[in-house]
């Protein structure tokens, strides 16, 4: 079965920690084959929906779907098969290298009748070769920059084999250019592999650049969803995320650019940058 052919569906979940209800009642469909990045502000639920569509939480009420079968129901080994997740802080064992940690995404393909094989040092060996980091294998983790840490975590995501990916906030505490590197791997995945991914990101310019599919929350519930160019204006900013800004066209992609306005160094506000003043020398 390809990833155009899983569907991850939440039916009218209610989700929370405790008695501390944060999303009630949702719905959403992940359109297969395509990148869905979901956004909005802090502790709107995004994180929340992930982690329950990826069956680490399970809804007080309503139901996670993945192909016709409630989640919950389904054996977390035939889940991993077809779903993998990746927290926004995974944490590895000190000292494990590179090679282990992406090893430990084949697990769900063993039993105690089939143990390791050379199809899984295969899955291994490619899973490092996508994310160009098979030079890296015999490192520790701990010893790696923050991008190819995040990449040797992509890379057990891969070995997993699944054909939908889960992703909270791939790109935290990376600088600009690190985050840019993984994206473009994410994106690089998807079009050459038609996974389907779904997730989580904090910054609005990179999840409509990176993005297919936007899903927009706020107080745990969904305001908007479709492609960046149909949802994304200034009225949308101002009420989701109380952000005052203008909606140009990027440049570079073509797709929306948010211009924060702010209150100072503003064209025409108080506090902008004044007009640099032309040398006054004698003569």
């Amino acid at each position: 079965m390809t990833s155009a052919e899983h569907h991850l569906t939440a039916e009218a979940v209610t989700l929370g920690y405790g008695d501390r209800v944060i999303v009630d009642g949702l719905s959403l469909e992940i359109a297969p084959g395509v990148v869905t990045t979901v956004i909005g502000p802090n502790g709107c639920g995004k994180s929340t929906l992930l982690r329950s569509l990826g069956r680490l939480l399970r809804p007080s009420a309503g139901q996670v779907v993945l192909d016709g079968k409630a989640i919950s129901a389904m054996r977390t080994r035939d889940v991993a098969r077809i779903v993998g997740m990746l927290p926004q802080t995974p944490i590895a064992p000190e000292g494990l290298t590179v090679a282990d940690l992406v090893a430990r995404g084949r697990h769900p393909h063993q039993s105690w009748i089939q143990q390791w094989s050379a199809g899984d040092e295969d899955a291994v060996a490619v899973a490092l070769a996508q994310t160009g980091i098979a030079d890296l294998a015999d490192r520790p983790l701990d010893e790696l920059s923050g991008g190819q840490r995040q990449r040797a975590w992509i890379s057990m995501a891969l070995a997993q084999g699944t054909d939908i990916l889960l992703l909270d906030e791939p790109t935290t505490y990376l600088d600009l250019a690190h985050s840019l590197e993984v994206l473009d791997l994410v994106d690089r995945l998807h079009d050459d592999f038609g996974r389907t991914v779904v997730m989580v990101l904090h910054d609005l310019n990179l999840a409509i650049r990176y993005s297919d599919r936007l899903v927009v929350m706020a107080d745990g519930r969904i305001v908007a969803q479709g492609a960046p160019a149909a949802i994304v204006t200034p009225e949308l900013l101002r009420e989701v995320f109380r952000l005052e800004a203008t909606v140009l066209d990027d440049p570079m992609s073509g797709r929306p650019l948010v211009v924060p306005i702010g209150a100072r160094h503003v064209h025409g506000k108080p506090g902008a940058d004044a007009p640099a003043k032309a040398d006054a020398h004698p003569g």
